[in-house]
């Protein structure tokens, strides 16, 4: 553990986690018009050829896209679509799972502060108890499962639940934060209100999928 000057000791800073948003400002190279055309195709076309085969072995495949192809490939395609369309549903998705595979260990102690706030969201997203590392990764690959292989709907409210509880995870671990670290406490701020907006996009999503309006 490191100290400050004063030698007092620091708290250990926890990893940073890009939320959804943040990685929609990854740039693109590509033809705006092209790029907005492929998106939609190539979402229809993943999301449809997942749906309709029963083949648990392309499903596994789909849930796991960003590691064959890597996010920056994702980005160009689907970050600056709408939130509430398809491929921008799928974006959120994706780089969901993404974080979560990078610090795991970060989102289950943000999930598991904010389990105890937000009871339906917790039984909403169906995490398992505790919500170790390891159940958070098996969580968000059974909720791109759905995607594929289930209610595409629920899968989403699944998500924007998920997303619901680290947010306020997060906003109670920056109060811990606030008067020691104030750095912190203001990106952990920032991040668990910009996961509050990323879990309002994607209930929008799953609203605009039942009424048969995502695309």
């Amino acid at each position: 553990m490191t100290q400050d000057p004063a030698g007092a000791p620091k708290r250990p800073r926890r990893p940073a986690m890009m939320t959804p948003r943040e990685m929609d400002s990854q740039p693109s190279s590509l033809d705006p018009a092209e790029v907005s055309e492929v998106a939609h195709e190539t979402a229809a076309v993943l999301v449809g050829a997942g749906r309709a085969a029963d083949d648990p072995e392309l499903t596994r495949r789909l849930v796991e896209l960003v590691d064959e192809l890597g996010m920056s490939t994702i980005a160009q395609l689907w970050a600056d679509r709408a939130p509430v369309s398809l491929p921008g549903a799928l974006w959120r998705l994706y780089t969901i799972r993404e974080w979560v595979q990078r610090d795991s260990v970060g989102a289950a102690m943000d999930y598991d502060v904010g389990r105890h706030h937000a009871d339906v969201s917790h039984a909403v997203a169906g995490a398992a108890e505790p919500p170790s590392p390891e159940a958070l990764r098996e969580l968000v690959d059974a909720i791109l499962t759905g995607v594929f292989d289930g209610d595409l709907a629920v899968a989403l409210d699944r998500a924007a639940a998920f997303c619901r509880v680290i947010s306020i995870g997060r906003a109670h671990r920056a109060d811990d934060d606030d008067g020691y670290d104030e750095a912190a406490a203001s990106a952990a701020t920032h991040s668990a209100s910009a996961l509050l907006s990323t879990a309002q996009d994607l209930s929008r999503a799953a609203a605009a999928w039942r009424a048969g309006q995502l695309d």
